[in-house]
């Protein structure tokens, strides 16, 4: 990593699960032994993983990762500030991302041939997509409309983008880290176009689609976050964005393997892909039909690398992804990991500057995040005040979100 490539303002401690009443230490205490119930009772393990699976819920000490991952060596070099520590008392963001890369250790995934490897989420992730077809079903005929607007971009046509938009922030709630023993549920009423935008804390959208009404056939990436219908939502936006021959090339980046449950895999992207293709509805059929043409044709491209499922924040980017993300007029960050990952999980003020903090990002890009954690820059005394009388719990519910650029 360039050292100055960082932050502007210096980088204050960072979350820790120990943290005694944090949403940090609520994650360790409840919500990764309901996960690791879960995909123990969703696959057909043998006894002897399974006993390892269960010894994840004990008080574990960190120790090296010890299988065939390609990330093996990197890991090394992760978890040795923190050798022989009680995991609960590392950092959040370390201590989420190791947790996840225990579990594949466990199972043995990166042991077994390719065909061979089980996504320990999968049965989750296929629940979740089969529970919202219909939203789906009604997004493809929504995609009809506003694909047929006419070509000069005018305000309709701005309007039909940002509500895509906001049907995206929406999708990113569904997250089966958060609600574990929800897996699949959804009120599809919380997906309608253009609900609850009073609950954008942050909103660019305005500013975001007057910059994009004026691209021709320019290069997009989107930074995604969970499989499903959210998955769904980003290749609505992307095929938008193709169709109406704003972007030229769009890179959508994936996680290498399965982490954080509903995180998407390229094989989450080709599964989704096979699924939508054998809905009974014309609409989601010939959405289906287009994004497989922009594969083939290399306007759709499908990428990873193992930064993605590193516990590594976004100034610690490497070089060479960083140079590949720079050619990109603007790209999409989705989600609140992502979020975490962008600022650090650290206890910065809600009142340090965003833009102070995202400056060494090497491209134009928008957040769009559903909140889930402590973390958030950006805010006034008396928004985030206004926003405790609210909501005690606004800041990891999943019922706010912003919609943010940075230049």
């Amino acid at each position: 990593m360039n050292n100055f490539l960082a932050p502007k303002l210096p980088i204050p401690p960072r979350l820790m699960i120990s943290e005694e009443g944090s949403f940090a230490a609520y994650t360790f205490t409840n919500r990764l032994p309901v996960i690791i119930e879960r995909v123990i009772a969703e696959n057909n393990f043998t006894p002897s993983i399974v006993d390892k699976l269960e010894a994840l819920t004990q008080d574990l000490i960190v120790r090296p990762i010890e299988d065939e991952g390609l990330d093996i060596e990197a890991w090394a070099n992760y978890v040795r500030p923190f050798l022989g520590q009680r995991l609960i008392d590392t950092p959040f963001y370390f201590a989420e991302t190791y947790y996840y890369r225990l579990i594949l250790e466990s199972i043995e995934y990166f042991s077994s041939k390719i065909s061979e490897k089980i996504d320990p989420f999968a049965l989750q992730k296929r629940l979740g997509l089969e529970k919202v077809i219909d939203a789906i079903r009604n997004a493809s005929a929504e995609l009809k409309k506003i694909n047929s607007l006419s070509a000069d971009r005018n305000d309709n046509w701005k309007q039909a983008l940002r509500n895509l938009l906001y049907l995206n922030l929406w999708g990113n709630r569904i997250d089966l880290s958060l609600r574990p023993t929800r897996a699949g549920e959804l009120d599809l009423q919380k997906l309608e176009i253009d609900c609850e935008q009073s609950r954008v804390i942050l909103d660019d959208t305005i500013l975001l689609t007057e910059k994009i009404s004026t691209w021709d056939r320019v290069r997009i990436d989107f930074i995604v976050d969970n499989a499903g219908f959210e998955l769904v939502s980003d290749l609505l936006i992307v095929d938008f964005l193709l169709t109406n021959k704003v972007a030229e090339v769009v890179y959508i980046h994936l996680k290498s393997h399965p982490i954080f449950v509903s995180d998407a895999t390229i094989e989450d992207v080709h599964c989704t892909l096979v699924f939508l293709a054998n809905d009974s509805e014309l609409e989601v059929k010939k959405l289906v039909n287009r994004l497989q043409n922009y594969v083939a044709s290399g306007h759709l491209r499908l990428v990873d690398d193992l930064f993605w499922t590193a516990p590594l924040f976004f100034w610690e980017m490497p070089d060479l992804l960083r140079q590949e993300l720079s050619q990109s007029n603007l790209v999409f960050i989705k989600g609140d990991a992502n979020y975490r990952r962008l600022i650090g999980d650290c206890h910065w003020l809600k009142s340090s500057s965003f833009n102070d903090i995202v400056c060494y990002f090497p491209s134009a890009f928008t957040i769009l995040r559903t909140l889930k954690s402590e973390v958030i820059v950006g805010l006034t005394s008396d928004r985030v005040k206004d926003l405790y009388s609210q909501d005690s719990q606004w800041l990891t519910n999943g019922k706010w979100g912003l919609i943010q650029c940075a230049e």
